[in-house]
């Protein structure tokens, strides 16, 4: 269902839910499957419609939308599927010697209502991939899209009544006014993306009812350039990971650190890189995009004064245009170095070393995740031991997204919580601890009171065997 909110209307929405949740009819795996077809249907047979919305709210080429939106969550769903029986049937645990007979396992459960609130840079994905989670794990929940994607959040808003369930999943569009009367309602799980300022709103609200949250937040993700790989390799990598979605993207490459003889080479090979995937005038290029509004736009122009832009800097208000833009000599204290871009603007820092690189990570918050471009690999290895970062990519970027085995989420600063693949399933699950254990022999008779010297030594051995 789509619903109109207030604060009377959030609540009733939610106790709506909670008493479909407690039919049990979302517990079963014939339900789950047959939510996860349904949207898969959705996604395959609404395809060009989501790819219409998407290019509306941020100019993106259906080929983007197919691989970062559309084909990312598809392949999610897939993988969920094909694995969610054997998830649900949870994991045998080893019993102690001292406590035999008896069995013990996990018994993954539902948690219940959950809330996902969504970005506005992958409307489409950020929303719907942690939804494929909470369905398959077999809860019901609310999705509130972004405002500021207002094609985006129109076009669920008109497909998800019409493929799933309508008591279990319903679409709030609005504001933050309705961002905040969800937020005040009791959930079971609350799954936010997005920046951090009000990622910290949203944990105020969930600790007045203890509930969990996963955060998937951002932060300033360095790349490390010490010149020894192919640099035209190394550019191009950068360049499609920063200016894919005009650089608005949570992993996107924030900064770029190069020992100083790479240097030169390096910015030569960007500005190449940007030429060979953009052409001579990216404004006219059908496959890059815009920024979300004018205020994000002025943000970011504002940056370029910042340092020395080496190459584009070029912009236009109207259509929220700003091109792929390298900047040199900028200082570490600025605003540009403090602050997370999100946007196509890239600074290049000289750095004497990889030691140099490292320490200067390590002084700043944990990073959402960090790229290192080095054919060395004790330089590959010192940057794994020595720093921390929700993900770590060797000689690519953001290529670790697409990767259903490995779970997504930050650290620190950067989030709380992970997921994708079988982490997802996890995240809105609880892994229920049963063990059972047959009335007869009474073996635990040995242990109870009065405590003898016997049962004492007895009890004492039993602990022993039981650490």
């Amino acid at each position: 269902m789509t619903t109109r909110m207030n604060r009377l209307a959030a609540q009733k929405l939610v106790e709506s839910q909670r008493a479909y949740f407690a039919s049990g009819v979302t517990k079963t795996y014939a339900w789950r499957r047959q939510q996860l077809g349904a949207l898969e249907r959705l996604l395959t047979e609404r395809s060009a419609d989501i790819e219409a919305a998407l290019r509306a709210d941020l100019h993106k080429h259906p080929t983007e939308s197919q691989i970062t939106e559309i084909g990312f969550v598809l392949a999610e769903l897939r993988l969920i599927r094909r694995k969610l029986k054997r998830w649900m049937r949870g994991t045998r645990a080893r019993v102690p010697l001292a406590l035999l007979p008896a069995s013990a396992r996990t018994v993954p459960q539902p948690l219940g209502v959950v809330l996902v609130i969504g970005p506005w840079n992958y409307p489409i994905q950020l929303i719907l991939a942690p939804l494929v989670g909470a369905l398959a794990a077999g809860n019901t929940a609310v999705i509130k899209p972004s405002e500021l994607a207002p094609a985006s959040s129109a076009i669920l808003a008109e497909l998800i009544p019409a493929y799933l369930d309508p008591q279990a999943v319903a679409v709030a569009e609005g504001n933050a006014d309705v961002a905040g009367w969800l937020l005040d309602q009791k959930w079971d799980h609350i799954f936010y993306t997005g920046g951090s300022r009000v990622a910290t709103i949203v944990a105020e609200k969930a600790a007045r009812h203890l509930t969990p949250t996963t955060l998937e937040l951002g932060g300033k993700s360095p790349v490390f350039v010490d010149g020894t790989g192919n640099m035209r390799s190394v550019a191009r990598r950068i360049v499609w990971a920063k200016f894919i979605n005009a650089g608005q993207t949570c992993v996107a490459p924030d900064y770029v650190l190069v020992t100083p003889d790479a240097q030169d080479r390096l910015q030569t090979a960007l500005v190449a890189a940007i030429r060979e995937l953009y052409g001579d005038d990216p404004q006219q290029s059908a496959d890059y995009g815009r920024l979300i509004s004018t205020d994000h736009f002025l943000r970011l122009t504002s940056m370029l004064r910042l340092g020395t832009v080496v190459s584009g800097g070029r912009k236009e208000v109207g259509s929220r245009y700003l091109e792929p833009t390298i900047l040199a000599d900028v200082l570490p204290t600025s605003s540009v170095m403090t602050e997370e871009i999100f946007g196509p603007v890239l600074p290049v820092v000289s750095v004497p070393d990889a030691d140099a690189a490292i320490a200067f990570i390590n002084e700043r918050d944990k990073p959402l995740a960090l790229y290192v471009m080095s054919a060395r690999r004790s330089v590959r290895r010192s940057f794994l031991q020595r720093t921390s970062s929700g993900a770590l990519d060797m000689n690519v970027g953001v290529a670790h997204m697409s990767v259903p085995g490995i779970p997504f989420g930050g650290v620190g600063a950067s989030g709380m919580g992970a997921y994708h693949g079988r982490r997802s399933f996890y995240t809105f699950s609880h892994e229920r601890a049963v063990f059972s254990k047959p009335l007869s022999p009474d073996t635990l008779r040995l242990i109870y009171p009065p405590y003898t010297a016997k049962k004492s030594r007895f009890a004492t051995t039993l602990l022993r065997r039981l650490s």
